[in-house]
């Protein structure tokens, strides 16, 4: 469920929405697209209120959600009916035929056809190799120009590496929001170093020390925060 959620996206932006499970990052995309009618309150896409225009709204909105849907036919025939051309996929391949992997990388792909100045991607990256998100990382940077790209994800290196704001929301309500610096400034603790022990011996105490000396004598106010079976973790300011 959403509890009072006020947020405001911009044009030309990538706004990634970060949440454990159950957070309500699905719920609110569902409510913006129509899925969901609002219980109270409203939200409004290109000065347009979802509650009376949705009709209006859907046709500059671009959807990928956090299930493919593809309908059994050829990439080649969906393609031509959506006047769009790429080279995701084998052009007389069955949709249903090809890996998740793919379908997901043409489901991301479908929501930005047709002019789309608004899309929303429910967890797009979701069940691809890491290759294939590079991908997608790529197709979104690329096309963000003159669109409001909303994107939910569990992966934080990827909120920060797409997101030119991150909003964090935690059982229906907003947590904080911001840049990404914006919120390693005023709310990260740092940076973790670990390092990982060959062996776990009461003799490499000494070595435990030296290197503890070595990194303070490069980052003054590292300090190690744990010394537990095979793992050293400092934290680096």
């Amino acid at each position: 469920a959403v509890d009072g959620l006020t947020l405001n996206f911009y044009e030309g932006q990538i706004t990634s929405f970060l949440g454990h499970n159950g957070a309500g990052k699905t719920t609110t995309m569902s409510i913006l697209t129509g899925l969901f009618p609002p219980t109270s309150g409203t939200a409004f896409i290109l000065g347009k209120d979802i509650r009376f225009e949705l009709s209006n709204i859907r046709q500059n909105l671009g959807v990928c959600p956090q299930h493919n849907v593809l309908f059994d036919f050829s990439v080649s025939t969906l393609l031509l009916l959506l006047l769009f051309s790429c080279s995701l996929c084998q052009p007389e391949q069955c949709l249903l035929c090809l890996s998740g992997g793919m379908q997901r990388k043409l489901s991301v792909a479908l929501a930005f056809v047709g002019g789309s100045k608004v899309v929303i991607l429910d967890e797009p990256t979701a069940g691809v190799d890491p290759y294939s998100r590079r991908g997608i990382w790529e197709l979104l940077l690329k096309y963000r120009q003159g669109r409001t790209i909303i994107l939910s994800t569990h992966h934080m290196d990827e909120a920060d590496i797409l997101g030119d704001r991150i909003a964090i929301i935690s059982h229906g309500k907003l947590c904080c929001v911001g840049s990404s610096l914006f919120l390693k400034n005023q709310l990260g603790t740092g940076y973790y170093l670990t390092l990982v022990k060959k062996d776990v011996d009461s003799s490499l105490s000494s070595y435990v020390s030296a290197i503890s000396n070595l990194i303070t004598k490069h980052v003054p106010e590292a300090r190690l925060v744990e010394d537990i079976g095979h793992e050293l973790t400092y934290v680096l300011p």
